[in-house]
């Protein structure tokens, strides 16, 4: 068995072929990773599942923003768990706040039935709620397999105390995972600091669109995002990420 995991984000079949031969032990997979994530079109998922067995935890966010959803979108959210379970999903990410930043027990409760056998992942939700350690004590009450965390900060390394603390609390019952800003020199650094055995990353490189005619003036989107750049999981930082765990 393995000691570490490594989970790779990835929006595309093209990011997902790369993440399994870097050596992923398993995919997050989304759409829009760009604006952080939300769910991925059924289409997606079994196109990947066509041409790839690796191990597949879904990201089930129905928006861009914060996590405190209104009635419809919180029905959007059970209906895709059903959906992705039911196309032979092993995981899903999930994540529910009320607006006093704590976990939504109630919402997170009907999800945790919804999941079925699948594993269930508290995304980053975590990283905004009012109380770390309180929602971590309410995730494993509720049976969550996992949370990503950053330890609520931009990036992981300047969140290491709060994981560290986090790591120290898992006795077992849960894993906490690291993510943001998570590569090479990140795992060599945080690893032995918290001690944790699971991290997240997407490494993307920016790939030049084939398109040779380009229309100039007009946007299909934020005017920031440009029209003729992809981006895509890399390969190779996905590889050196594994041969860095193999080692430690």
């Amino acid at each position: 068995m393995e000691r570490f995991t490594l989970e790779v984000c990835v929006d595309s079949v093209e990011s997902a072929l790369a993440a399994k031969r870097g050596g992923a032990d398993r995919l997050e997979l989304c759409s829009n990773l760009i604006i952080g994530g939300t769910t991925p079109s059924s289409a997606l998922f079994e196109e990947i599942r066509d041409i790839t067995e690796i191990r597949t935890h879904v990201l089930i966010r129905p928006r861009y923003g914060d996590f405190c959803y209104s009635d419809y979108e919180f029905r959007v959210i059970a209906r895709e768990m059903r959906k992705f379970r039911e196309l032979g999903a092993e995981g899903v990410v999930i994540g529910i706040l009320k607006p006093d930043g704590t976990l939504d027990m109630k919402r997170m409760k009907q999800l945790m039935e919804e999941a079925g056998d699948m594993s269930v992942t508290l995304h980053r939700a975590f990283d905004v709620c009012a109380d770390p350690f309180e929602a971590m004590e309410q995730a494993i009450e509720l049976g969550v397999h996992a949370i990503l965390t950053s330890g609520q900060k931009n990036h992981c390394l300047e969140g290491k105390d709060i994981i560290k603390e986090l790591v120290r609390r898992e006795n077992d019952q849960i894993t906490i995972q690291v993510g943001a800003g998570v590569d090479v020199d990140t795992i060599q650094k945080i690893q032995p600091y918290t001690g944790a055995h699971a991290f997240h990353m997407s490494r993307k490189t920016v790939v030049e669109s084939e398109m040779v005619y380009r229309k100039e003036g007009v946007s299909m989107g934020l005017p920031a995002f440009g029209e003729f750049e992809i981006i895509r999981t890399e390969e190779e930082k996905i590889r050196k990420a594994k041969d860095l765990l193999h080692f430690l």
